[in-house]
């Protein structure tokens, strides 16, 4: 049962009970002390007794219907209240979460534009935005057999981030691009400036291994296996060693 139904119960039953002890009480003292006109006008006081105690319940009833609404107002004002302040909450979270992967794309995004320090096969530099993508698409016209295509984009690399990590790399694939082209002078030139500038780098045997072939086209025989004893002399216990003297022995 509601509050409300409590207190309006207990009023009612408070007012009845009064009600019903004064006629009890008023009544059995008045009966054998007064006339019949007495006793009506007695009657007739206690009636107006009782109307007007009636009256004050019913007033007190009202009273308490009309508290009981207000409360009932007041609870579904809360209720709204908590039910805009949770939604305002969420709006809140939302925000921040919103506000928060904004920041995280925009530094994703502003990294993209700002120079990186990079370690390519042992080679440490800074690498300018959209140089790797660059450095990707030329290797992958050689790749798909475009050597004129990818001798062409791994020049205008060498050129363009001459400090670049990748430089190594991007000469070693430029003079087997032009190596497929039968460029064997020029090829041979820019893997000759790879082992000079470069001989710590992994891609070092592999250019004299490229160099001897150069040879071997042009066939400069004897050059060819001077290289390829050069490649065991400098490089030995690699696997590009290996293939010299699997070479050397085909020279024979």
């Amino acid at each position: 049962m509601s509050l409300r139904s409590h207190r309006y119960s207990g009023l009612r039953a408070i007012a009845a009970a009064g009600v019903t002890g004064m006629a009890l009480f008023a009544l059995p003292a008045h009966a054998g002390l007064f006339d019949d006109d007495q006793a009506r006008q007695a009657v007739l006081d206690l009636r107006t007794k009782t109307d007007t105690l009636t009256a004050q319940m019913a007033a007190a009833q009202r009273t308490i219907l009309d508290q009981s609404s207000r409360i009932d107002q007041l609870q579904q004002q809360v209720d709204t209240l908590r039910g805009q302040n949770e939604d305002l909450g969420n709006q809140v979270t939302t925000l921040q979460r919103q506000q928060r992967d904004y920041y995280t794309d925009l530094d994703g995004r502003l990294k993209k534009f700002e120079p990186t320090q990079q370690t390519v096969d042992g080679v440490q530099g800074v690498v300018q935005p959209g140089e790797t993508d660059v450095f990707n698409a030329a290797l992958q016209q050689f790749r798909d057999g475009d050597f004129k295509s990818a001798a062409a984009s791994f020049r205008d690399f060498v050129q363009k981030y001459p400090q670049s990590p990748y430089q190594p790399s991007a000469q070693y694939w430029l003079g087997n691009a032009l190596y497929a082209l039968r460029d064997y002078k020029n090829s041979t030139a820019m893997l000759a400036g790879v082992v000079k500038n470069y001989p710590n780098h992994p891609r070092a045997p592999e250019a004299l291994l490229a160099i001897a072939n150069n040879q071997v086209e042009q066939n400069q025989k004897a050059a060819a296996k001077k290289t390829l004893q050069q490649v065991l002399a400098e490089y030995a216990g690699t696997p590009a060693a290996q293939t010299a003297k699997d070479k050397i022995a085909a020279l024979k």
